[in-house]
């Protein structure tokens, strides 16, 4: 069994009130597995203090980031909160955080909980997979550095490496490996998507994702173009069970995906590197509803249960991943016994009904 201290970043709207969710689950979970312990350490970071000192990430905060053995965030960011250039803070911030912990691979669970309604009519046998979304390159590797031309002509520079491919196409036959497969059928597949029929980047990353997958013989394995791959999701999720893409590709089907299973209150996020894991909520602030009381914390909380299996995995640590599997279950039994929800869902239950919903299934 391990100790561990993670470092929680609140953040900005609706941040400190899932974050508190979540970290209730986290504690109560632990707290039922002998031998395991999780120390946190709060800090502020994001537009509210960059508000107020200039400062969105001290090198401090950064540090104990660094040396902590989890970072757990839950939203930065405020439209109204700006740079002198007119940008917001938060994608500043975040890339800056990612590439200072190196975490390549966003890892994002696309999962239909029971109870929970999808716009999808044909949802039998489940919504299942995982989007696997490069994190440090593609598009977004061209953030802060696109150029404005007389203000007539503007460009960004997509950008794909080989290491940053291979890396990342490794890491989705690897998660394909320890699931269980597509609901469909139980085969493991991992899908490249892509638009290697038009761009040379995409040509190279589907090139290096053949090369890679011949490692894995026992993997099938598909290529399918981005437009294609939007439009067979919705009509058919269940055949899917990993799919690798470039990071603006990712960022969109990622959010595609989670409007099928119930919308961001139900997506949680890790980011993870070889080295560091950066745990978050896929939803952003919502200043409009902060301080409300409202918020959907269950992403969060599912979030803090990728936080223990990924400590689990990566310590060996069997404590840990019984702790994930408990927050987990205490999740699907709530939702699929009828438990609070929040306004998103279709009820009327606060942040912190919800949080002690699944606490009490916890404990039972």
């Amino acid at each position: 069994m391990g100790n561990y201290r993670i470092a929680a970043l609140p953040g900005d709207g609706i941040g400190p009130e899932v974050m508190e969710a979540g970290l209730r689950v986290l504690h109560a979970a632990v707290s039922r597995v002998s031998g395991l312990s999780i120390e946190v350490t709060s800090h502020e970071a994001g537009a509210g203090l960059y508000r107020r000192t200039g400062d969105m990430l001290p090198k401090a905060v950064l540090d104990d980031c660094l040396a902590a053995d989890a970072v757990f965030l839950a939203a930065i960011g405020l439209p109204d909160v700006r740079q002198a250039d007119g940008t917001e803070v938060q994608p500043i911030m975040m890339m800056g955080l990612r590439k200072a912990l190196n975490v390549y691979a966003a890892v994002r669970p696309i999962k239909l909980y029971p109870g929970v309604n999808s716009p999808l009519k044909n949802t039998e046998r489940g919504i299942d997979f995982v989007i696997l979304r490069e994190n440090l390159e593609g598009l977004f590797a061209s953030y802060g550095g696109g150029i404005l031309l007389n203000n007539e002509v503007a460009t960004d520079t997509i950008v794909i490496t080989r290491n940053g491919t291979e890396r990342i196409v490794k890491f989705a036959f690897e998660l394909s490996r320890r699931r269980k497969g597509r609901l469909l059928d139980g085969r493991k597949l991992v899908t490249c998507v892509d638009k290697a029929n038009f761009f040379r980047t995409f040509a190279f990353f589907r090139q290096i994702f053949g090369e890679v997958a011949q490692s894995y013989p026992e993997i099938a394995t598909e290529a399918q173009y981005v437009d294609a791959a939007s439009m067979l999701m919705i009509q058919r999720p269940e055949a899917y069970d990993v799919v690798v893409t470039e990071n603006q590709f990712g960022d969109i089907l990622s959010d595609l995906g989670a409007g099928l299973v119930g919308g961001l209150g139900m997506a949680p996020t890790a980011e993870l590197g070889d080295r560091y894991g950066l745990f978050q909520p896929t939803h952003g602030s919502a200043p409009d509803i902060a301080g409300k009381g409202i918020a959907n914390p269950l992403a969060t909380i599912l979030t803090a249960a990728m936080l223990l299996e990924w400590l689990s995995y990566r310590n060996n640590d069997a404590g840990a991943l019984k702790a994930a599997e408990m927050i987990e279950s205490a999740v699907t039994t709530m939702l699929a016994t009828g438990g609070p929800r929040t306004r998103d869902l279709g009820g009327t239950a606060t942040t912190q009904e919800v949080a002690a919903a699944v606490e009490q299934h916890l404990k039972a």
